[in-house]
């Protein structure tokens, strides 16, 4: 099975929760839509596709959740007429995402979400210290942080005569 991943943490415990589940397709993206591995797909249009469609799906059950019971719909699962897809949020230290699992007849439910609970701490486990995220630029200092990120790319660029930037 084709697996490919944005973050090479992800990689092995998606190949294992993968196989033991014995799922066909796999997705672990973030809430946004942003995919961060995929595994069983062929087509980068259908990895986008399916990762818009379960981040509409998930921020929709969580919102309809809080409404009706106070708290977010997680694990959801549908049954159609050959294939099956669960979809439930992975907690690690660098945030919230969301895992999508296609499945047959090949494996079960239970199977699924027993392994997806490996899956979950496996993922917890791998997932690195979550980056120092800077501060929102501000107004006060916004023309500073520009002048000085500017100078630092032109550097080496010859001036014109006229005062511009020769690249």
């Amino acid at each position: 099975m084709i697996i490919a991943t944005v973050e090479p943490w992800v990689e092995a415990p998606l190949k294992r929760y993968v196989d033991e589940a014995r799922a066909r397709l796999a997705l672990v993206l973030h809430p946004s839509g942003q995919v961060l591995a995929q595994a069983g797909f062929t087509r980068a249009v259908d990895v986008m596709t399916a990762c818009a469609l379960a981040a509409a799906v998930h921020a929709t059950a969580a919102e309809l959740g809080r409404r009706v019971d106070g708290r977010p719909f997680s694990g959801l699962h549908h049954s159609g007429a050959g294939k099956q897809l669960y979809l439930a949020p992975v907690v690690t230290a660098r945030g919230a995402y969301v895992c999508l699992t296609v499945f047959d007849q090949e494996s079960s439910l239970g199977l699924v979400r027993m392994f997806f609970a490996e899956l979950c701490r496996d993922l917890a486990e791998a997932a690195p210290a979550a980056p120092q995220v800077r501060g929102p630029a501000l107004a006060i200092n916004f023309e500073q942080e520009l002048h000085a990120n500017l100078t630092a790319l032109f550097a080496g660029s010859k001036r014109e005569a006229a005062g511009g930037f020769v690249l």
